[in-house]
């Protein structure tokens, strides 16, 4: 080609490439011809690709060339010149395959690019190329696209795979496409070529980690499916088995029956195939052929049809035969076959069937000499054609289905017995299998599993070792799996698919030998199959003509092991025409390749291939029964990866630069020496001793569950080698483009030290508890003459006299650890300092140098203390013996003793690495190492060296011998509490360690706190910080402590056994008792909320009750004293429909009090031993009034008087209760009109006279917030003290309430900054402390916010439900007054420089709008007044205004309801009527009105046209709250009033009340205000008494008249 480039040959540079040196050479030929040519290019070759007479390499930077016989092009190309693919500069080329005779490149996108023959469109349906096109001379992409998915998507491909006449491609979802022609394809179709790449559907919800390609067969490595049904472990420790499947289970898991032969269900008939042209003689000019579609049925090779007999007939469930003669006449042509097939090859075949089978394809071509259909042949002869003197024997007819069924029933009969995944029943899934011929996804479904596939695989692997393991997958992502399975599909007459015999296989299968081998890769030749295991072992099956397979073991049709030697570990394999390259591992780092194939051949033989132009080999005459050393591979350097295809073979070298290449070689060599090991030791000792029924007798039971923890972290160790030694394997063959920080031992450090951790554990805790003695006598009667195959495992050390040290053995794996490290701090050495692989590799090798040091320790420490328990054998100590526990040091030399002990007391000390033992005589006792603090006594006059020993419920003093031993025991329990408390052990000071700590404790000695087991803070000694405490009769604590009792928040639970439920209480505590506010719920279902001192409600607080129990439901809120009701408080019996305000002593109502109830009775007076007792006022809802001596609940004894509601009165002597009748012993008064009040008589039934004063109510609620703020009398106290309070109860809010919504952090964040308290209050921070006392009441964490939630419980407490008598509105109305005047002097605290109640500011507003716009503030003469009400009535009168209100609503009921009648009845005239009734001046009348901007006249029929603007301002007093903000309202009002009015009057206009009052009367009208009264009466008595007589006063008292007026008003 012109335009194509040079080879990069001719570009030499002048220094070679260190990296990716290409050595190449025939395979067949003479030993002593066997000399690779090295192929010197300028750049490193990163992989290379053989087909059968072609080649392809991948150069650094991505550019590919081609060399060998280009037949689409008509080059032929030397591998010493290979030829540039320039159409493939553009692309980033990642991966190169060849098949037969075509080639493929993948992207860096995966990206698929294809070229060379197409004749059974391998190379797939391009741009270029059309549906005729048999070649493909340049790169044409080949776009994967997943039509599934809705919108059809395009799928990366990460992988390629090419055969003679088909191509597979892997992608990143692991799912599996191919195209081209042949049952090799997998694919669920009938009609070839497939031009369009399509997913094998049999694997699609499989994981497929590799794929190769035979000449006319296909291999994948998929990830093996999780087991669905595995015995319970407990089950089988039990029974002293191991939790895992044994060998014979293993076999039996697997359930051959779940697929057929062929790996497909099959349908009713194949009706029709086409077929391919095919190929014959030597490789020229290929011709294009015709494709046909042939009837079902052979054809002989005259060309006339001939049905065969049994092609119409359909299965039968029971039997597919109705003759059993024909059945055995059948299975003798079957094995007569067979032997013929075997045995009648002409010495020119060297590959056996394959030269004239190597052509042909199940489904596909015209020629079969397949078994299927090569066998069904009646009675006639087989006929055959030469074909340059090779028979070849040809039948037109494609597989049909009878001919499957009755082949497969054959075989079923002649191989019974033999256990073959193949040999099954197709008529076993029934007509099931006919409905799924093909997959149906829904719309927008995922496309890693298919429907179609619902049913389980048989192939599922064993978990023999590797139940606990399975979690390394999720542990160690990224490690490479080695639960793995074979699958094989397409053509099977050399029985290269593996499955035990020569059928054909249209659909993937399991190959069910090799489950359970951990296959990491496969590779595959023209008609044989190599797979390669982590165990370094090649497993081959397939054609063995020319000694591929490694061996001459039969048959050949199932996997079979190659023979090795013991000290050779392959890690390469691949596999050419008729050969096989293996790379492995030899006796040193450099790596050996082994060769299986012809060794040398005949003259004669070689110019007769020659002149037949056979492409096939020829049969040799001599070849390898086992892999071949090749003496040259010692001088190449350290060989990468091997490459075969064709005759030919390839491998890629590296120069060992710095010792890079030997440092990764090294590495990955000696971790699958490492696997191989652990495999070989898990094999032959651990697997046996586990399933011996003996082992739990002979161990005992705590150390039977050791040795199975033991087992368990061995096999996790050992699957984490395994990965790691395949996941370095896949990184020496690209070990170009692999970056040395991406190596597992770097990015996986954690999950590699847990690991070894875990098993050095377990083999120290069976060593401590004595295990291995037990388990070498188990050994010695288990394995046998196993024994001498075990011992070769051990070093030399380990083993004497053959015996076998498990010890020793199994400590062994530690010294890997070294070996990371050492191996780490090579590949640092090749690297700038500053570099960041340097830093990487140098904290790698530290961490694991560390990891080792640190587990030698452990194994010194394990040992130590076996020989302890050794020497200090006995009852006394057994009990002392755990599997965790190790030895630190002890006293028994006398070198430490107790502090004043006795002459002949005798004192042992035991430190062990979780508690300090102290052994006096037979007993023990025992103190956690958690829970101690060691501190060293101060040497004195006295010379003792002595150490203090702190534990939570005593203390002692150790005396040491000599200073020397004061200092070894001191830092050994330093070091020994550090390490139990998570330190290193190592840096400990003498005497230094933690105070503060976390532990778990449990209390034995006497005490409120006896048996409870306690986890949390420590602090010295004594609990401290937050915890739980949980006593045995399931009484809980949680919450903070501090010196050794509760204090703080806490939450505790005491169980109540006669209730059967439990008492709970979430609140603070101190000292260890309930003090502060909280919340108790009784098991009763009572519920306090309030204040509790010294474990005793006191204070305000609120009892709730009746809603679990039989008896009457109350709630009672008020004032406790030492538990009991005393004080002030507020009593609402539900179940009676009562409501007691008043004073309590001693659980009992005691003093001035007011009751009402439900039906509108009012009393006041006074109460004695809990009844109404002395003078009382009763009215009834009527207004009936009855005031007089009161000696029981509703009942009178004495003098009284009543007074009807029409006016008249009774005086005399009163007897009787209220609701059941009086008896009345005087007169009777009817008042005259002329006659004057009597004042004596009305002041007796004066509503207030028996009331408790409101500056006297609730002051247990102010006492409390004064509480809060740190002082114990209101009004005494550190200020600075009481901000300090404010901001550590905010602070602690914050940190404690995790919940808390955005607005609400913002909230308390603003309020831990305190204000600036003590500065002079002027205009400019007064609007500070109003903001900032906003926002305190906006949280109930603030004290004052706490307070304004409190008061709003209790006033709604009061005066909502029963409360709502409207004879209780001043006393509502008193109370909010006192709450200012207690508000107003805790504010006033807080901020001491604002002026009394009614006091001034000095300095005036910045503008002079200021106070008309603040209603808080009244400006008078120049200086702002300041009160209680401007400042507090706006935080506090919006929570209590509905219950206020209301009251205001029932109080002024009548008035209204006079009031309304004569609104709704005036509102019926029209504008101009009504003005002119009020008596409004006509030029005050509007003429025009706006709707919508546009003016309109005003006619007399006109309504509610007038002053709109200032009536819809008035109504809004209904939506404002405080007496300010309805002031402003009227004030509003006025003004817009008056704006409306001025454009009539003139500039200097002034209202006089005769004009404004009609006016406003009107406005009042049309407002239609429905509880003016109500609104008017709140005003005026709460309305800041500084601006009365101002502006705002005028107004008010304008809107009072209108109101009068209206009322009033009587004619029309």
């Amino acid at each position: 080609m012109e335009n194509r480039e040079e080879s990069p040959a001719d570009e030499r540079a002048p220094t070679p490439p260190e990296r990716g040196l290409l050595h190449i050479w025939r395979s067949a030929g003479p030993s002593a011809q066997l000399c690779p040519e090295r192929v010197l290019l300028s750049r490193p070759v990163l992989q290379v690709a053989l087909g059968e007479h072609h080649g392809l390499l991948l150069m650094q930077g991505g550019h590919v060339f081609s060399f060998g016989e280009l037949l689409w092009r008509d080059q032929s190309i030397p591998v010493s010149a290979p030829v540039l693919e320039v159409s493939l500069l553009v692309r980033t080329v990642v991966r190169v395959a060849a098949g037969g005779f075509h080639c493929g490149a993948l992207s860096e996108q995966g990206h698929v690019y294809m070229w060379g023959e197409n004749t059974a469109g391998q190379c797939g349906l391009t741009e270029r190329g059309t549906v005729s096109n048999i070649t493909v001379s340049e790169p044409c992409p080949v776009t994967v696209v997943d039509s599934e998915v809705v919108p059809p998507a395009v799928v990366r491909v990460v992988e390629l795979a090419l055969g003679r006449e088909h191509s597979l491609a892997l992608s990143a979802q692991n799912e599996l496409w191919a195209w081209g022609s042949g049952c090799q394809l997998g694919l669920v179709t009938t009609t070839f070529p497939v031009w369009k790449p399509r997913k094998v559907e049999h694997l699609a919800n499989r994981h497929v980690i590799q794929v190769a390609c035979g000449a006319y067969h296909s291999l994948a490595v998929v990830r093996s499916l999780p087991p669905k049904n595995t015995q319970n472990t407990s089950e089988r420790r039990e029974r002293g088995q191991s939790p895992h499947y044994s060998v014979a289970e293993k076999e039996d898991s697997v359930d051959a029956g779940h697929y057929c032969p062929l790996g497909v269900e099959l349908t009713e008939v194949m009706t029709s195939e086409q077929t391919s042209p095919r190929r014959r003689g030597p490789r020229g000019r290929l011709q294009p052929g015709e494709r046909t579609s042939l009837p079902v049925g052979h054809t002989e090779t005259d060309g006339s049809p001939k049905s065969h007999p049994l092609s119409g007939r359909s299965s039968n469930k029971n039997s597919p035969f109705h003759d059993e003669k024909e059945l055995q006449n059948l299975l003798q042509k079957l094995s007569s076959h067979s032997l013929e097939m075997r045995h009648t090859t002409r010495p020119g075949d060297t590959d056996s069937l394959s030269s004239y089978t190597s052509d042909d394809s199940c489904v596909s071509s015209t020629p079969s000499t397949d078994l299927l259909t090569s066998s069904y042949k009646e009675d006639s002869p087989i006929k055959s054609q030469t074909n340059n003197g090779v028979a070849v024997q040809y039948s037109s007819s494609p597989v049909c289905l009878d001919e499957v069924r009755l082949c497969l029933e054959a075989e079923k009969q002649t191989l019974q017995g033999q256990k073959s995944s193949s040999l099954t029943n197709i008529n076993q899934k029934g007509k099931a299998a006919a409905a799924a011929t093909r997959r149906r996804s829904l719309p927008g479904t995922p496309t890693r599993g298919s429907p179609r596939r619902g049913r389980p695989c048989p192939c599922r692997p064993p978990s023999a070792g590797r139940t606990q393991a399975r979690a390394l997958e999720e542990a160690g992502d990224g490690l490479p799996s080695l639960e793995t399975e074979v699958w094989s599909w397409g053509r099977g007459s050399e029985g290269q698919l593996g499955h035990g015999d020569q059928l054909p296989r249209l659909q993937p299968l399991c190959i069910k030998s090799l489950i359970g081998e951990e296959v990491i890769k496969v590779a595959a030749g023209s008609h044989h199959s190599l797979a390669l295991t982590a165990h370094c072992q090649v497993y081959s099956w397939g054609s063995n003509m020319c000694g591929q397979l490694g061996h001459v073991n039969s048959p050949v049709t199932v996997p079979k092991q190659a023979k090795l030697s013991d000290d050779l570990r392959v890690w390469g394999v691949s596999a050419g025409q008729s050969h096989s390259l293996l790379l492995a591992d030899g006796d040193c780092v450099q790596p050996v390749l082994l060769y299986c194939g012809q060794q040398q051949e005949t003259t004669s033989v070689q110019s007769e291939r020659s002149n037949q132009g056979q492409r096939s080999p020829s049969r040799a005459e001599s070849y390898t029964v086992r892999p071949t050393l090749l003496p040259f591979c010692v001088e190449m350097g350290y060989v990468s990866s091997v490459c075969s295809g064709g005759q030919s073979c390839a491998v890629l070298v590296d120069q060992n630069v710095m010792g890079f290449i030997s440092a990764i070689h090294e590495l990955a060599s000696r971790e699958r020496q490492f696997y191989c090991w652990l495999s070989n030791v898990r094999k032959l000792l651990l697997t046996p001793l586990r399933n011996r029924e003996s082992l739990c007798p002979s161990l005992g039971e705590p150390c039977t569950h050791l040795f199975f923890s033991l087992y368990e972290s061995f096999v996790h160790l050992s699957v984490l080698i395994g990965r790691h030694s395949t996941s370095l394997s896949y990184f020496l063959h690209d070990v170009q483009g692999c970056d040395v920080t991406c190596l597992p031992l770097l990015t996986h450090t954690e999950h590699f030290l847990d690991i070894y951790k875990e098993y050095c554990s377990s083999v120290g805790h069976f060593q401590v508890m004595g295990g291995f003695q037990s388990l070498h006598k188990l050994s010695i009667e288990c394995l046998g003459s196993q024994r001498t195959k075990l011992a070769q495992l051990c070093v030399s050390e380990q083993s004497v006299s053959g015996d076998v040290d498990l010890v020793s053995l199994l400590y062994w794996p530690l010294q890997q650890l070294h070996q990371y490290s050492r191996v780490l701090l090579k590949l640092a050495a090749c690297y700038d300092v500053l570099t960041t692989e340097y830093q990487s590799l140098h904290q790698g090798c530290g961490q694991y140098d560390s990891l080792s040091s640190s587990l030698l320790r452990r194994k010194k420490e394990a040992e130590t203390t076996f020989h302890f328990w050794k020497t200090h054998s006995g009852k006394a100590t057994e009990v002392l013996r755990l599997p965790q526990r190790r030895v630190v040091c002890e006293s028994s030399n006398r070198s430490l003793t107790l502090q004043n002990a006795g002459r002949f007391s005798n004192h042992w000390f035991i430190l062990f690495n979780d508690t300090l033992v102290h052994t006096q005589f037979a007993s023990h006792h025992v103190y956690p190492l958690t829970c101690l603090w060691v501190k060293p006594v101060t040497e004195d006059s006295s010379g003792l060296y002595a150490i203090k020993i702190t534990c939570p419920e005593e203390s002692f003093t150790l005396v040491a011998s000599t200073p020397q031993e004061k200092n070894k025991w001191l830092r050994s329990l330093n070091q020994a509490v550090d390490q139990m408390l998570g330190g290193a052990g190592q840096g400990s000071s003498p005497g230094v360690t933690a105070m503060s700590r976390t532990a778990s404790y449990t209390f034995t000695g006497e005490g409120r706190f006896k048996d409870a087991q306690y986890t949390g803070g420590w602090l010295a000694g004594r609990v401290h910080g937050r915890g739980t405490m949980k006593w045995p009769d399931g009484q809980t604590y949680s919450g903070n402590f501090k010196n050794g009792q509760e204090d703080g928040y806490g939450e505790i639970i005491i169980p109540n056994k006669v209730l059967n439920r439990a008492d709970s209480y979430q609140g603070q505590w101190k000292d260890g008792k309930i003090h502060g506010f909280g919340k108790y719920k009784y098991a009763s279902g009572e519920v306090y909320e309030g204040c509790f001192c010294d474990g005793q409600r006191h204070g305000y607080g609120m009892l709730s009750s009746g809603k679990l129990a039989k008896k009457s439901s109350s709630v009672f809120i008020g004032q406790w004293v030492h538990d009991r009701k005393t004080g002030y408080g507020v009593y609402d019996d539900i179940t009676r429909g009562e409501k007691y305000m008043g004073l309590w002593l001693e659980e009992q109502r005691h003093g001035s009090a007011v009751v009402v109830t439900q039906v509108g009775v009012y009393y006041e007076g006074t109460f004695r031993d809990n009844k109404m007792c002395g003078p009382g006022l009763l009215v009834s809802d009527d207004d009936t009034a009855l005031h007089g001596e009161f000696s029981d609940d509703w009942t009178v004894n004495g003098k009284g008087v009543i007074s009807l509601p029409n006016g008249d009165w009774l005086e005399g002597q009163l007897t009787g209760e209220w609701t059941t009748g009086l008896k009345v012993v005087g007169t009777y008064i009817k008042p005259s009109a002329e006659e004057p009040e009597n004042k004596e008589r009305t002041s007796l039934l004066r509503v207030g006279q028996y009331v408790v004063p409101a500056a006297q109510r609730w002051l247990c609620v102010f006492d409390s917030c004064w509480s809060r703020l740190g002082c114990e009398v209101a009004g005494r106290g550190d200020k600075t003290a009481a901000w300090d309070n404010i901001a550590v109860t905010i602070t602690t809010a914050r940190r404690q309430s995790p919940n808390l919504s955005r607005s609400q952090s913002k909230v308390l964040e603003c309020l831990e900054f305190i204000p600036q308290h003590g500065e002079p209050v002027t205009t400019a921070n007064y609007d500070n402390i109003r903001r900032y006392l906003g926002k305190a009441c906006e949280t109930p964490h603030h004290p004052l916010g706490w307070l304004v939630e409190t008061l709003v419980t209790v006033y709604r407490m009061t005066y909502v439900g029963v409360g709502s008598n409207r004879r209780l509105l001043r006393q509502a109305v008193q109370e909010v007054q006192a709450y200012l005047t207690h508000f107003y002097s805790i504010v006033r605290f807080l901020f001491p420089r604002l002026p009394e109640d009614g006091g001034i500011i000095p300095d005036p507003p910045t503008s002079p709008s200021r106070s008309r716009h603040n209603s808080n503030i009244a400006e008078q003469g120049g200086v702002l007044v300041v009160s209680c009400s401007s400042l507090l009535l706006p935080l506090l009168l919006p929570r209590l205004y509905p219950p206020l209100f209301t009251l205001y609503c029932l109080q002024e009921e009548q008035e209204e309801t006079q009031y309304w009648e004569r609104i709704l009845r005036l509102n019926k005239q029209p504008d101009q009527s009504l003005l002119s009734f009020l008596g409004v001046h006509e030029k005050f009348w509007p003429v025009w009105m706006s709707i919508l901007g546009e003016k309109k006249q005003i006619v007399s029929s006109s309504k509610d046209a007038c002053f709109v603007s200032a009536v819809e301002t008035l109504q809004q007093i209904s939506t404002t709250f405080t007496p300010s903000d309805k002031l402003l309202v009227i004030q509003k009002t006025f003004e817009e009033l008056t704006q409306e009015i001025k454009p009539t009057q003139d500039g200097n206009f002034l209202w006089c009340m005769d004009d404004l009052l009609p006016l406003f009367l009107y406005v009042v009208l049309r407002a239609r205000i429905r509880n003016l009264g109500a609104e008017v009466s709140l005003i005026e008595d709460l309305m800041d008494p500084n601006i009365q007589h101002g502006e705002m006063g005028l107004m008010f008292t304008t809107l009072k008249a209108c109101y009068i007026q209206i009322q009033q008003e009587t004619s029309m």
